[in-house]
Order: structure tokens, then sequence, then C-alpha cells
């Protein structure tokens, strides 16, 4: 009997606002039937949607016919037409009209099939849409790290007062070479990162301050990169009135999980002075993405059952 093979793909939009807008990328998302969005998160905020979509992989089929594939380039594609770069703002930075889109593995697919996707849409998205698109992880053939571009794309500085980003890129010009795509940008899409990695969690922590500094000086000491918990990445964002949260990629949340990030972060925070709220995740847990898959086929063949 042969095991079913299952992949993700995480796709992250700039806008959480525009009702007609996100209605229209759902459409295209859903004429697609095998590959599913399990969830949403919308951060208003941030201006930032997360969509999580699963779907089965073949046994050795072609990456360039896939319905994950297929299904994110639609949603890609409604997103560019429907949402205008330009007009963004928000306190989550961001590179493009579709900033991220991340594949990851599930039951019983290999990194390589899932990496062999990404970079087919990227080339889909480079070519066929003319987006400059810049590859990650599994997909690139240096294994590039995505911190390693955003930094280099000047993404982790706001771009206005305030901890705001707003509107497109300064330059219709990148200071890198894009992996797939022109290199010339148009400011009302910019461009897109994508990769493929190992299960990734994101965990976000509020903070009850307006000192920016101080939240800072914590994100940068919860993270690897600053000293902190291995295999963790943190930056602070300013999250409404009063609210500034550490948010974390917890790159192997297996060694490191939101617990460790939490109890670290609130010790940070006394020595700083200041109150810590509950950390929440974005997006269910990988075991959680699959059942909530596997409901929804057992769901579709009974419903078909029905109808005999």
């Amino acid at each position: 009997m042969l095991k079913m093979v299952l992949a993700c793909c995480k796709l992250y939009i700039s806008e959480s606002r525009n009702k007609t807008a996100l209605e229209s990328i759902e459409r295209a998302g859903k004429v697609l039937r095998e590959a599913r969005i399990i969830n949403k998160f919308e951060d208003e905020t941030y201006n930032r949607v997360g969509y999580t979509l699963v779907s089965k992989l073949p046994p050795n089929s072609s990456s360039d016919i896939c319905p994950l594939k297929d299904a994110a380039f639609a949603m890609v594609e409604s997103a560019l037409k429907n949402v205008d770069f330009n007009m963004h703002s928000g306190s989550h930075p961001r590179l493009g009209v579709v900033d991220h889109i991340c594949y990851h593995p599930l039951a019983n697919a290999s990194l390589e099939q899932t990496a062999n996707i990404a970079k087919s849409l990227a080339t889909d998205i480079g070519t066929k849409l003319e987006v400059p698109t810049f590859l990650y992880g599994a997909a690139h053939h240096k294994e590039q790290t995505l911190d390693t571009i955003r930094r280099e794309l000047g993404y982790f500085r706001p771009n206005t007062h305030g901890n705001i980003w707003t509107g497109g890129p300064n330059s219709d010009y990148l200071p890198l070479h894009p992996d797939k795509g022109p290199s010339q940008v148009d400011p009302s899409k910019g461009v897109v990162t994508i990769g493929c990695t190992r299960w990734v969690d994101n965990y976000n922590i509020p903070i009850f301050s307006t000192n920016i500094s101080a939240v800072r000086k914590i994100a940068k000491r919860i993270s690897e990169r600053g000293g902190g918990l291995p295999s963790v990445q943190a930056m602070a964002l300013a999250h409404g009135e009063g609210v500034i949260e550490v948010a974390c990629n917890l790159l192997e949340p297996l060694k490191v999980g939101g617990d460790q990030v939490q109890v670290e972060v609130e010790r940070l925070s006394r020595e700083e002075g200041v109150a810590v709220g509950k950390g929440y995740f974005t997006d269910f847990s990988q075991e959680k993405i699959i059942d909530t898959f596997l409901e929804f086929e057992d769901s579709s063949v009974e419903h078909y059952s029905n109808d005999l």
C-alpha cells in the first residue's frame, strides 16, 4: 500500500484590510480542489495575511504539474491584480504584494520534492508575471537563508516614521540580482521571496510598552544572532497602541519551542521593566495541519459517496 505524501505551502500577502481583494485571492486558490486552504491568519495592524495550503504529492510527479504549485500561482496572480503595493501601509516589514512563500514537506514528502515545486513556482512567477523572485533554503543552489536576502533588500528597516512600512520600493532597481524574473522592480508589485525548509513555527509575544528600543533589545537577546536561543530569529514590531510584539521564527521547533521562548522573553522583560502577555502561534501545528487536511479528504469522499 502506497503511503500518502503531503506537502505544505505558506503564502504571505501584504494585505488584510481590503476584503474584496482577499475574497478574489481565496477564490483563485480554491479552483484546484486537490490543494486546500487549511488555515488563514489575518492581522489588520500588520496589514498582512498568511494562507496555509496543503495537497497530496503524487509519487514521481513533475514539479511543473502540481496542484500545490498551481494553486499558489493562481493566488499570487490574483493578489498582483487586486493589490497595489504603492498603497500598502502596515507595521510588519514586507518586500512586495506577495512578500513570502515557503514550502515544507509534510507526511512522507522529501525536502527535494518540495524544493523542486518552489523552484518551478519561482520560474513561473518570474517569467509569466514578470516579478523579481528570490530563492532561499533548499530551493537555492547555495541554500541562501531568507534573513540574508531580506537584510540585503532593506526588509528590517522601517521606511517611514512611527515604525511603519508604507508604499513600494524607493528605487526601480534592486541591490541584488534576482534568481528569476527581471532585475527591475515594478513599484506596484514589489518582489517575492520563495523557499523550502523543514517545518518552522511562528510565535509572537506581546510586550505592553511603547519603548521600542527596550523591546528591540529583548528581541536581539532572544535570537540566536544576538547570542540567545539557538534556531530562534526575532524582531520587535509595533502592534497597536501600547503594544510591541517580539515576533519569532522557530527554525527547529522540536528543539526550541514556544514555551521556551516565552519563559526567556519573560525573564528578559523583567530586566527591562516591561510587562509581557501570553504569546501565540500564527498557524496550526504541523500535526494539526495534517489532521485537518485528512478530515477534508474524508468529508469529500463521504460527500461523493452520498451523491452516488
